[in-house]
């Protein structure tokens, strides 16, 4: 990519949609010098790969350890017994993940007397593990230049870490939001000083004060048009644009679209930032956190510069000295630090450890910082940065020294911070991962460095994915390499993780978990689990296994991305709520009428012509093939009884009797479907409705949204239509046998009776072949297959006819496949944050403990927050319960409904009304014949098979006043005795 300067689609096409095209092509032209191959290096090096910049030049002077085992992905047990150089052990892995990216290494002295005009080649310099003096002088160096060398520097410390940057005295970013231009239809804009601007049908605008708009299609207040305007929110559905009390008097319709305003932001030197820091706050819970974390560094860069190494841990003396030195920084701070002695004792303590899941989530946000600093795209973090784990570490302060002691293992980085005891539970842990794309191989490796389920402790880790590996995959889930394009992503990724860890003991599915297929994890499996997490986008399959850790009373992790912005949800049992007890609101459909004749943005155009795809070539032959399976012959149809059903009969003669034999048959059908779709259907829509047409209120039919259609005649000299026939010409030739080609014309539709039904059939009876159809699946990444070419060419079409603004391909291929974008920074990110909970559900740690976080790195924004707390439901006075409780009531095969209701009345000291199984009602009083039931066995009733040795029941019960409504309760589990 960085020679050519072409964009290689099939490998960066999600990546695409967060940066575009611009920042892609400047990434590819960029040099990144990155120091320092420990935990947090190899992460920045691994994002800043995937994400495709020209070259990076990693340096590293030290060997490999064996706690490198525990801290970097990229090391491997032979690199520590052949005392490799880190950067020598990581270089050729790190290279491998994008064959755009030019990887070098160096070895060479970094210190206070190097020459840094080396650094002249550079675009941006990243430094991890440098000392605070040497990363004072490299940025001084790179902040001197002009243009300026753009800096970043970043640590992690056991609990803590932190993320500065320094782009230069004055840095521009051209679009600092990275969001979509969004257009509005327009309502009203009243004739005043200032002018308000009211949305069409009271619909929200979702801007906010400071944006700009443009105007365009404005009828009456013309003066508008092509203007742009900052606009001031008066409520979600107006806002003010500024004076319009001179302009013509507004009459109808008018589109406004937010613009990008180019921001410029200022950076200062980290020697002047260090005593007057710019922090960005992400707990609000904590506000003063990042002052002390920012004060308690600084005096750990001053320890190690006294001792020439970190705090050993439970050395009181160290710890001692160290809260001195953070008296002293504190002093030199222009506002002070609230001072913390317990958080700078459990600093020290950790120091010398290292949280792997800190580094992933720290990794992704500085990595974030290198592509901005590169692409002048999104804005940059100003300046300081702290995340910490004092919610992991600070509960562990009273244990005892030895557990935090050193084994000689690669698990030691890991213990300093968490102790023995916690590490023994994280190895136990029996995890089932739904999903291995872009989070699952992230929360892999994290599961790797942590030790999550160890085969010599009985713990296991369960993955399942039905997919197969994609090539534009590899962009963002590292775990992949060209030569696992078409294998199975669980498979692959579990191999690839082995490699990181082989003590896991690790189990890969190719199971498909949705509820709407049934589930091939029982009761018993999700029994035997401590931990489910959710590593896919679909809600529903999200949704249900939810209620399955309810059920079965798991934790469950949920967390997802979209572009730069990632969330993490932890449900734990009998704390939190759970993924079900809050709902998104449903996405917003387009309405049928407008897909159908009245598109007003180019989205309607694009799902239009995506559906226009499906019906021709996916719904269409399936029906087809499904008609000749039912009768096996044309002799079959032409001999069918009085009165049987000819279901899908008429469409299926149409598709037989328009079969093309030739090429040029298929072009012939596209010339006329070309008529019908783009100059019959607008004719017949304008003879419908003509242009001066009238509602009853005297407004004008065709006003915003609306538009009137524009009748296209076809023009054989207009390349435009060309990628329709290509894409139909691509398929007939490859298909003919199969009657696929019939489809791909579109098949003309007409009225059609019985007897022309049986002409095709009479004159000559069809072949076995014609019988055939292949349907296609919509596959929008695979550009010689015409998919795409169809739905851009069509959609394009429709556009033009109803005078809308195109789409350009990359547009037209995110709106048609729904593409969600991603990048490898956020999904490293929200690994990252869920790894660090899940280190909390191992250790049982308390409801204030917990963290649900939502990030944007593109403004950037972090923000933590505390679990939403599990709410209990009221029965009556003395009896409530929770999402998580679940009755019980144990049975015997002569059990009967009477019994069970009985037993409920007794244990619970309430009386049942109603009795639901799934959506069987058992008992209902009111229902005719319901009392009868009482008699019957819950066996008979229930019918339970073979295996199963309980169900849930649904039970309401009486409420405390007559008249009242019935009153909820939880499941209550009836257990058959006799199948335990």
């Amino acid at each position: 990519m960085a020679d050519s300067m072409e964009i290689d689609d099939s490998l960066y096409s999600r990546q695409r949609y967060v940066l575009g095209d611009s920042a892609m092509h400047q990434m590819a032209q960029s040099s990144v010098f990155l120091s320092g191959m420990g935990t947090l290096g190899v992460e920045i090096a691994k994002n800043i790969v995937l994400a495709g910049v020209k070259v990076v030049t990693l340096h590293d002077s030290r060997l490999c350890d064996v706690w490198d085992l525990g801290t970097n992905f990229f090391i491997r047990e032979e690199d520590v017994q052949k005392q490799k150089k880190r950067v020598e052990a990581v270089h050729s892995r790190v290279a491998e993940l994008n064959p755009y990216v030019q990887v070098n290494s160096s070895t060479v002295a970094l210190d206070d007397i190097t020459d840094l005009s080396f650094l002249l080649q550079y675009q941006c310099v990243v430094l991890t593990e440098t000392s605070l003096n040497l990363q004072k002088r490299i940025d001084h160096f790179c902040h001197s230049q002009r243009p300026p060398i753009k800096f970043v520097a970043c640590d992690v410390l056991g609990m803590c870490s932190r993320v500065f940057c320094d782009f230069g005295e004055s840095f521009e970013v051209w679009d600092p939001t990275g969001e979509e231009p969004k257009e509005l239809f327009i309502q009203n804009i009243t004739q005043e000083n200032p002018g308000v601007v009211m949305c069409l049908d009271n619909r929200m605008h979702g801007l906010q004060t400071g944006q700009s708009v443009c105007f365009r299609e404005v009828n009456g207040m013309t003066e508008l048009n092509g203007t742009t305007h900052q606009i001031k929110v008066l409520s979600p559905y107006s806002f003010a644009i500024g004076d319009t009390s001179s302009f013509q008097s507004y009459l109808h319709g008018g589109i406004l679209r937010t613009v990008r305003v180019p921001r410029t932001f200022h950076f200062a030197t980290m020697e002047q930032q260090l005593h007057d820091p710019k922090l960005l706050i992400p707990d609000f819970s904590k506000p003063e956190v990042p002052l002390q974390i920012h004060t308690t560094m600084m005096a750990l860069d001053l320890f190690q510069e006294h001792h020439s190494r970190l705090p050993i841990a439970g050395c009181v003396q160290d710890s001692e000295d160290l809260l001195k030195l953070v008296e002293e920084v504190n002093e030199t701070l222009k506002s002070k630090a609230c001072m913390n002695a317990a958080l700078v004792r459990c600093v020290s303590r950790c120091a010398r450890g290292c949280l792997a899941p800190l580094a992933a989530a720290v990794g992704g946000i500085a990595s974030q910082e290198v592509l901005k600093a590169l692409t002048g795209k999104f804005m940059p973090l100003q300046q300081w940065f702290y995340l910490d784990a004092l919610e992991v570490v600070q509960p562990l302060q009273t244990l005892p020294l030895e557990e935090f002691a050193s084994r000689g293992d690669r698990y030691d980085a890991l213990r300093v911070c968490i102790g023995e005891s916690l590490l023994s539970e994280l190895h136990k842990l029996r995890v089932f991962m739904v999903g291995c794309g872009a989070i699952g191989c992230e929360m892999l490796k994290n599961f790797a460095l942590l030790g999550v389920g160890l085969a010599r402790c009985s713990g296991e880790i369960c993955i399942t994915d039905p997919d197969l590996i994609e090539k534009s995959n590899l962009n963002r889930q590292f775990l992949f390499r060209p030569q696992h394009i078409q294998k199975p992503k669980s498979i692959t990724a579990a191999a690839a993780t082995l490699d990181i860890n082989p003590e896991l003991r690790l189990e890969a599915h190719l199971n498909k978990v949705c509820p709407a297929t049934e589930d091939a994890y029982n009761d018993t499996f999700y029994s035997q689990l401590s931990v489910v997490v959710t590593a896919l986008d679909n809600v529903e399959a999200r949704r249900y296994l939810d209620s399955r850790c309810v059920s079965n009373q798991k934790a469950l992790l949920d967390s997802g991305t979209m572009g730069t912005k990632g969330h993490t949800e932890i449900i734990v049992p009998n704390l939190t709520e759970s993924y079900n007890s809050h709902r998104d609101p449903p996405e917003e459909e387009i309405p049928f009428c407008t897909l159908k004749s009245f598109p007003a943005v180019i989205e309607h155009t694009i799902q239009w012509a995506r559906d226009k795809f499906e019906s021709a070539f996916s719904h269409k032959p399936s029906m087809y093939n499904t008609f000749w399976q039912s009768h096996l012959s044309t002799e079959d149809v032409l001999h069918v009884s009085a009165g049987e059903s000819m279901d899908g009969a008429f469409q299926v003669i149409k598709l037989l009797s328009r079969r093309p034999a030739r090429w040029e048959h298929c072009l012939a059908l596209a010339r006329l479907k070309f008529d019908k779709y783009f100059k019959r259907k607008a004719l017949q829509l304008l003879h419908s409705f003509p242009l001066d047409t009238r509602l009853k209120d005297g407004t004008l039919f065709w006003q915003s949204p609306k538009r009137p259609p524009n009748p296209i005649e076809f023009d054989i000299k207009d390349p435009l239509p060309l990628p329709l026939a290509s894409s139909h010409k691509v398929h007939a030739r490859a298909r003919t046998r199969t009657g696929l080609c019939c489809a791909k014309t579109g098949l003309i539709s007409g009225p059609l009776c019985v007897s022309t039904m049986c002409v095709p059939l009479c004159v000559s009876p069809a072949c076995a072949e014609c019988l055939r159809m292949s349907p296609l699946v919509f596959e929008k990444d695979n550009d010689s297959n015409g998919h795409m070419d169809f739905v851009e060419a069509a959609a394009t079409l429709r556009a033009r006819m109803y005078a809308i603004a195109p789409a350009d391909r990359l547009q037209a291929k995110r709106i048609a496949g729904k593409i969600i974008p991603a990048i490898a920074t956020a999904t490293a990110a929200v690994a990252g944050l869920v790894a660090l909970e899940l280190i909390k559900v191992a250790g049982a740690y308390g409801f204030e403990s917990f963290k649900n976080c939502f990030f944007n790195l593109a403004l950037p924004v972090v923000v933590l927050t505390e679990t939403a707390q599990v709410k209990r439901t009221r029965i009556r006075d003395d009896i409530s319960f929770s999402i998580w409780e679940r009755w019980s009531i144990v049975g015997h095969e002569d059990f009967t409904l009477s019994d069970f209701l009985s037993a409920v009345r007794e244990k619970y000291g309430i009386e049942p009304t109603m009795v639901v199984h799934g959506v069987k009602m058992l008992y209902v009083p009111v229902m005719p014949g319901h009392s009868k039931r009482l008699k019957l066995t819950m066996q008979k009733l229930v019918k339970p098979s073979a295996n199963r040795k309980y169900v849930d029941l649904t039970v309401s019960f009486a409420p405390e006043a007559d008249g009242d409504e019935d009153l909820p309760g939880p499941p209550i589990r009836y257990h058959f005795c006799n199948r335990a």
